[in-house]
């Protein structure tokens, strides 16, 4: 219940002077960071929003967007937030809103065979939502065409086929390909072999690309794909039947969890990893590290990432004047990094 003021009036809570009385600040600089529009110094942000939390403060973002247009919220819409890729720049996306003032609505679509109908059906939701700007992550299927954004939303992408359409952040694929073969390669192994993920993954595509490349700059025919995705279970089977096959001494894998699964096959099929086939796997997850052996990968930064996304978006809501290029591109490098699944080839 409320109390009632020396006035007679009920009070329902704290006010935006109570939390500046608090932190010691003017009541302008609680709005500012209740609303996000103007940049505070991240000490004075973090006194206020002590403040608030210590009184139990929470903005009227109805309100407020009735006053100047912010809702201080960014949508996050996604192709399902269960693969690992959504669930850390997910992650990234959602801290790097909350240090900036702003909440995360969360936008999916779940269905497994996806058409232009289940895009037209998200862009209605998105037009209806009450949204400043939006994060897209991972929309494979999605194309400007299908996916009719409204018109000035401040926008951002990540892997998928909107890059180029709208400002974007990529991880850099094609090196990180580029530096799994070429690792296999200088290890010795006369070729690898690759476990690709989903076909209509953009990443998967890059990652097989950057794999046939290199092993065509190295005079060296590219053997069948493996098709995986992204599960362990499909990793696998498909170690079931390259375990069969003693040519088999390197194998790329398109992400950890299919990597992970693969050596297990290998493992109860009597093949030894690495002394008989060397393992790589793309992403970096925690996981990799302790499994054993230790998981050579390809490391994504998804927490740069995510923050890269937020600043993308922010920066299209305080600056609209200052467009960012529709094809302004952000690539984040990826990190080699040596563990115990990859050795020279068995003499």
């Amino acid at each position: 219940m409320g109390t009632v003021s020396g006035r007679g009036r009920r009070k329902t809570g704290p006010s935006i002077e109570d939390v500046a009385r608090l932190a010691g600040v003017s009541a302008q600089t609680v709005s500012r960071v209740s609303t996000g529009a103007d940049p505070v110094r991240p000490k004075t942000r973090e006194k206020v929003l002590a403040a608030m939390a210590q009184l139990g403060y929470s903005p009227n973002r109805a309100a407020r967007a009735l006053r100047n247009g912010s809702f201080g919220t960014i949508g996050l819409l996604a192709h399902r937030y269960a693969r690992t890729g959504e669930v850390l720049t997910t992650e990234s996306v959602v801290k790097a809103t909350a240090a900036e003032g702003y909440t995360v609505t969360l936008l999916s679509i779940e269905a497994d065979n996806i058409d232009a109908s289940d895009w037209e059906s998200a862009a209605h939701r998105i037009s209806s939502q009450a949204i400043d700007g939006l994060v897209i992550i991972r929309a494979e299927e999605a194309t400007p065409e299908t996916l009719t954004l409204p018109a000035g939303m401040p926008v951002a992408v990540s892997d998928s086929r909107l890059v180029g359409h709208y400002p974007a952040v990529t991880a850099d694929q094609m090196q990180g390909g580029r530096d799994a073969t070429r690792h296999l390669l200088e290890l010795g192994h006369r070729t690898v072999h690759h476990v690709a993920g989903p076909e209509d993954s953009e990443p998967a595509q890059l990652r097989r690309r950057a794999w046939e490349r290199t092993l065509e700059q190295a005079g060296i025919a590219v053997p069948p794909v493996w098709q995986g995705d992204w599960t362990p279970r499909s990793g696998y089977e498909v170690g079931r039947e390259l375990a069969a096959r003693q040519d088999v001494t390197a194998v790329f894998c398109a992400n950890d969890e299919m990597a992970i699964g693969l050596i297990r096959a290998l493992c109860e099929a009597g093949r030894s990893v690495p002394s008989d086939v060397s393992v790589v796997g793309f992403d970096g997850i925690a996981l990799g590290e302790y499994v054993y052996p230790p998981l050579t990968t390809l490391r994504q930064d998804f927490t740069h990432i995510g923050q890269e996304l937020v600043r993308l978006v922010l920066s299209q809501i305080r600056s609209p004047r200052s467009a960012i290029p529709r094809h302004d591109r952000v690539v984040v490098p990826t990190e080699l990094v040596v563990r115990g699944t990859t050795a020279p080839p068995a003499r």
